[in-house]
Formats: C-alpha cells, sequence, structure tokens
C-alpha cells in the first residue's frame, strides 16, 4: 500500500407523485403531460417565505439564522426576522437549512448502447428535487461530431425541465470544426466545461493527439477540460479476453476494466494536463488507483480535481456475482464499481480533500433495456440511479459516520461544484443574493429508499431497501417550496438553463505560471 493510500486510510474515516414507478420509458413517453397534473399539488403560490429557527449551514460555517426569500433571491440571513403578514412562514427548528445540491454529473435522455436513458429532463429533475437537488450540469453529446447540432438537440430535450441545470460538452473527434465550436459555445452559450472520453472505443473515445489538442483549446478558451479515464484500447482486448473464457455475465463487466486501467488513464492524462498547464477534472473516480494518482498531483501542486459519485464511494462490485441477471445488471456502469476496500478509501480521500465533490453519474436503463446484454455483458447498456439518493446517501455514508462536517456536507454537494464551474455564489449559498435554492435536513428523521417510491423512471435501484437517518423534508427551488410532506409540486418547463462563465477559479494564476515556465529554459540560446 503506497505512503498516499496509507495516509487516506488512517483519515478514514400518501405521495402526490408516483412518477411511473416501475414504469418504462416507452410508457412515460406515451403519455406526455400526465405527470404534470399528478404533480400539481395544492402549496401556497406565494413568492415570499420565511424560514424560521433553523441552523443555516454553510461551506464556511454553520449558524442559527432565519432565512426571507423574496421573488426567487434569498434577501436576508439573519436571527429573529420580522415580516409582515402575507409572508409563508415554514417551521424549521431542529433542522439544518442549506443550499440545494448541486449534481455535477448527469445523463438525462441519452443514447448510448442503442438505448436511451430512461428518464428525461422532467422526469430526472423531478427526482432530483424530491432528493434535494436544485440543479444539475447535463452531458450534452454531439451528432456526428458536430457540437453545435448536439448542444442545440439538448436545449431542446431540456423544454420539459422543471429546475436549472447547465451543459458539460463532449468532444469525441477533432478537426477545426470541433475547435470552432468550442469557441462558440463558450462565448455564447455559457458552456465552460468539455469532456473527453478515454474509454468506448470505435465510438466515444478520442486519442492522446486528440486530447492534447482539446486541453489546449480548452485552455486558450478559460474551459475546463473533464476526462472519462479509463485506457480504452486495453478495456476493448479485455472485454474480449474475458468474453472468450465463457464469461459472458455482469460480473464480465468488472473483469475486462480493472481497476489498474483506470488507474493508467487517469495519470496519463494528469501528465498530458500538466505539459500543456491546465486545469483538469477526472470525472466519476472510482479506484484506488485513480485517487493515488490525483492525490500526488494536487500535493505536487497541480489543479487537479477529482469527483467520486455516489456508487463508488459506499457500494462494492459484489452485486455484480448475483446469479439474477435482472439483479446483476443493475450495477453495471464505467468504470465499475470496485471490490471491497475501494470505496472507504474514496471515503477517506474526500473526507481529507483529495477528492472535491461528488456526482452521481445517474444514468438509468431500465431492466428492459438491460436485458439487451444478457448472454453478453459487452452489450449491457452502463449506467446506475443516484440523482434523487445521493444527497441522503453522502448524508449517510459521511456525515452520520463522523467523517465529515456539516458544512463539508455542502461544500461537497454544492458549493465546490459552484465554485469550480464559476456560479458560485449565485447557486451553493445561502446568502443575501443567492438564488433561493435551499434544502431542510432533519438529521433525526429516518427515510427508505425504495424503486416503488422513488420518484426516477427506472424500475429498478441500486439502494434498494436502505434506511437513511437524516431526511430532505423541504426543497426549495427557485424560491418556490417544491417538496414538502412527501410530495411534490413542479411544473414542466419551469427550469432554467443556467450559462457559465469561462476562467473560473481554476485559472487563476495560469498566466503567471505559464510566463515562469518560459523564463526557466534559458533558451533560446544566441551563438555565433
Amino acid at each position: 500500500m503506497g505512503g498516499i493510500l496509507a495516509l487516506l486510510v488512517a483519515l478514514i474515516v400518501g405521495a402526490c407523485f408516483p412518477i411511473a414507478h416501475g414504469s418504462s420509458c416507452d410508457a412515460a413517453a406515451a403519455a406526455p403531460g400526465i405527470y404534470d397534473a399528478m404533480c400539481l399539488a395544492e402549496t401556497d403560490d406565494s413568492s415570499k417565505i420565511l424560514i424560521r429557527g433553523g441552523t443555516v449551514v454553510n461551506a464556511d460555517r454553520q449558524f442559527h439564522a432565519d432565512v426571507y426569500i423574496e421573488d426567487g433571491i434569498i434577501k436576508l440571513v439573519a436571527p429573529d426576522l420580522k415580516v409582515p403578514d402575507g409572508v409563508r412562514v415554514v417551521d424549521a427548528t431542529g433542522t439544518y437549512v442549506m443550499p440545494g445540491g448541486i449534481d455535477p454529473h448527469t445523463h438525462l435522455a441519452m443514447p448510448f448502447m442503442g438505448q436511451e436513458t430512461c428518464d428525461d429532463f422532467f422526469s430526472g429533475q423531478a427526482a432530483a428535487l424530491a432528493g434535494g437537488t436544485t440543479m444539475h450540469i447535463d452531458f450534452a453529446l454531439p451528432i456526428g461530431g458536430d457540437l453545435l447540432k448536439g448542444f442545440e438537440s439538448y436545449r431542446r430535450k431540456a423544454e420539459s425541465s422543471c429546475m436549472d441545470y447547465g451543459f458539460h460538452m463532449a468532444v469525441t473527434t477533432w478537426n477545426d470544426k470541433v475547435a470552432q465550436d468550442m469557441e462558440t459555445l463558450v462565448k455564447e452559450h455559457g458552456i465552460n466545461s468539455f469532456k473527453f472520453f478515454m474509454a468506448y472505443k470505435g465510438s466515444l473515445m478520442v486519442t492522446d493527439e486528440q486530447l492534447l489538442q482539446g486541453f489546449k483549446t480548452c485552455k486558450s478558451l478559460g474551459a475546463v477540460p473533464q476526462v472519462h479515464a479509463e485506457n480504452g484500447d486495453a478495456v476493448a482486448e479485455g472485454q474480449s479476453r474475458i468474453y472468450d473464457l465463457g464469461i459472458t455475465g455482469p460480473e464480465g463487466h468488472a473483469l475486462s476494466r480493472p481497476s489498474l486501467l483506470e488507474g493508467e488513464a487517469t495519470a496519463r492524462a494528469i501528465r498530458l494536463a500538466k505539459f500543456v498547464n491546465t486545469p483538469l477534472y477526472v470525472v466519476h473516480v472510482m479506484s484506488i488507483d485513480a485517487l493515488e494518482e490525483i492525490a500526488r498531483a494536487r500535493q505536487a501542486g497541480q489543479r487537479v480535481i477529482g469527483e467520486p459519485v455516489a456508487s463508488g464511494l459506499v457500494l462494492d462490485d459484489s452485486k455484480l456475482w448475483d446469479p439474477d441477471f435482472r439483479v446483476a445488471a443493475q450495477y453495471v456502469m464505467s468504470p465499475p464499481i470496485r471490490p471491497a476496500g475501494h470505496n472507504a478509501a474514496l471515503q477517506a480521500a474526500l473526507s481529507s480533500g483529495f477528492l472535491q465533490l461528488v456526482g452521481t453519474d445517474h444514468c438509468p436503463f431500465n431492466s428492459s433495456q438491460k436485458a439487451a446484454g444478457r448472454g453478453d455483458f459487452r452489450k449491457i447498456p452502463n449506467g446506475v440511479n443516484g440523482i434523487e439518493e445521493r444527497m441522503h446517501i453522502v448524508w449517510d455514508a459521511m456525515v452520520n459516520s463522523g467523517k465529515i462536517s456539516p458544512s463539508d456536507y455542502v461544500r461537497i454537494t454544492s458549493t465546490a461544484c459552484a465554485q469550480i464551474f464559476n456560479i458560485y455564489p449565485r447557486k451553493g449559498a445561502v446568502l443575501p443574493g443567492s438564488d433561493a435554492d435551499l434544502i431542510i435536513l432533519n438529521p433525526n428523521k429516518t427515510t427508505t429508499i425504495s424503486a416503488k417510491a422513488h420518484h426516477s423512471n427506472i424500475d429498478t435501484n441500486i439502494y434498494e431497501g436502505w434506511q437513511i437517518k437524516g431526511n430532505i423534508e423541504v426543497t426549495i427551488s427557485q424560491g418556490r417550496i417544491v417538496w414538502e410532506n412527501e410530495r411534490l409540486n413542479v411544473a414542466r418547463g419551469a427550469g432554467r438553463y443556467v450559462k457559465m462563465a469561462p476562467f473560473g477559479q481554476l485559472f487563476d494564476g495560469i498566466v503567471k505560471a505559464d510566463i515562469a515556465y518560459l523564463s526557466s529554459l534559458k533558451a533560446p540560446v544566441y551563438r555565433k
């Protein structure tokens, strides 16, 4: 066990909205609009809300205060506020008042492996709100390599949205048009991050040369480059090797793409980012191998962000060996959920600051869709649920266990994401002037996770039966109470696209570092 890992181990620390529970995506698509009527509960329409008597928690501190909201904006945060008649008062005594969660990693209505994820922007966002997430950043895919066409397609998909959202843009090839599209997306459409796949050979994967060009362009535009870090060539070889051994079930998925391939790709991306002198964001960090590379780079002063996801933090790969294909296939995602021990190391890294924030990689496929890979694990659509469960799972695993404080919880579920993607303090804070996206969390109330009770279109849940101490009782989005008394009050089309400006905090000092590097070269040497 390496020195960094040793350090980490030492630091371990009656519903309104049965939105297609257990239903298929086809059924949901066949009845557009049905959920609007089901979800519009009778709630106060007032744009003025006073949250009284709670403990306000920000990433830097917690304190007793009231919070006054008007027209979707937090106006006042102070003790014993007095308000006129007509203001909706919410009693938060004995609870925490926190910024709503921001999920940095989702895939709604995404075409993938011959299927499409079964949550669209309405059902997925409704599920998010029920779980205390008030904004997410989804990954838009190009169409035929064309980034602008892909972005426009995703904006149309998001017309049904019911909460605030942003986009990362995936880059799956390289040419002059891609570079031009990146510039247009940054300067005109509010995109400030681009994702590069080092896996999925033959479809999404880019070469090292393309990765370098992408990193250089991101740096010039002030956009954050992101990587899915697995060695795609080796994964393809591993898949053939395992399948040829007669291992065709879901366990073959994990066996074909071991953690060392995630570690290798993470190390390669980090070194290429250092060569270019650009920040780097590694999505869904799932293994000790990858986190050690990130920790080593950060200790050396490199700007690398590591994002674990809820499933990798709390699960191990044992379910992939379940004799029931339907059960085992639920847990197929990439990179795979790792053997026991990796999850504990990821929690330790998160609690000690080597990893910075938590996403979900919410990429839901129903049992009928997963069945496409029965007899060949290579055809199982990769993805798990999490957009509704993340806030509860992280609270239970990290706060209830004593690994982090409530303020740390706010940081890793909301504030860090807002800061990285340059939307803080509009998002990620309970401050005057911030958007009124808030949650009220009761640390003493218990909730149970179940596919029968969740609000996603997916018919399974990888956290089925989990009992969580700590329940999000109220969610406020855009200044409106959208989740209260286990009831959703959401409106199709109410969501807002949030533009994210370039040159966020990760780029501070980059120019100075470039100047220092050029000064250190002592070249060219002028010779006679």
